[in-house]
C-alpha cells in the first residue's frame, strides 16, 4: 500500500505516518514529511544502467565466443533483471522520507518492510555530511546521525548539499540544546 507522494505534506499518507509514530491527537506536533530529491533516483538508475551494460556485455560476449553464438542470448538476463530493478529503485526512493519534530527526528523507509527510526535530539553525538565522488557529480550529500547506541545510527541519503548542511546545523544546534538540559 503506497501512501502518496513523499513530497506532499498534510496528506492522508502523512496522517497514517503520524498515527504510527504516536503523534496523532497532539495539536501542532504532527510531523511534516519531506521526501528525497529526484537526483538520488537518477544517480541510482544511471549506476544500474552502467552495471547492466557491463554485465550484459560479459554475459553475452564470453559465452558467445567460447560456446557459440546461441549462448550470446545470456546477455538478455542482466537486461531483464535491470528492468525489474528499475521499478524497484523508484519504489524504494519514494519510500524514503524524514520529518523534524520539536524533540526528535523521524526517518521512514522501506517498501515491503517499513522501518521508522526516531532519533531524539538530546541523544545525538555526531551529525556528519558526506558526499562521495558519484554523489558530488550528481549534487547530492548524505546526512548521518550517530548516537550512543550503534543500532540507532540513522542516515538520510541523497539530499541537496544546501539542505544537508541546513539539517546538520539545525540538528547539531538542537542536540546541544537538549543535551545541555541532561
Amino acid at each position: 500500500m503506497e501512501t502518496g507522494s513523499p513530497h506532499e505534506a498534510g496528506t492522508a499518507g502523512s496522517a497514517d505516518m503520524a498515527d504510527r509514530a504516536g503523534t496523532a491527537g497532539i495539536p501542532g506536533d504532527e510531523p511534516v514529511w519531506r521526501g528525497l530529491p529526484p537526483g538520488l533516483l537518477r544517480m541510482r538508475r544511471l549506476l544500474l544502467s552502467v552495471w547492466t551494460a557491463l554485465l550484459a556485455l560479459a554475459a553475452g560476449l564470453l559465452p558467445g565466443l567460447f560456446a557459440g553464438p546461441a549462448w550470446a542470448a545470456f546477455a538478455l538476463l542482466p537486461v531483464v533483471c535491470a528492468a525489474w530493478c528499475w521499478r524497484l529503485l523508484g519504489r524504494n526512493w519514494r519510500s524514503w522520507r524524514y520529518a523534524e519534530r520539536a524533540d526528535d527526528l523521524l526517518i521512514s523507509r522501506g517498501v515491503l518492510w517499513r522501518e521508522e527510526t526516531v532519533v531524539p535530539y538530546g541523544r545525538m553525538q555526531l551529525v556528519e555530511v558526506t558526499s562521495g565522488p558519484v554523489e558530488r557529480r550528481f549534487g547530492l550529500a548524505t546526512v548521518q546521525l550517530h548516537t550512543a547506541a550503534a543500532a540507532t545510527d540513522a542516515t538520510i541519503p541523497g539530499l541537496d548539499p544546501a539542505e544537508a548542511e541546513r539539517l546538520r546545523d539545525r540538528l547539531t544546534e538542537l542536540g546541544e540544546a537538549r543535551s545541555a538540559g541532561l
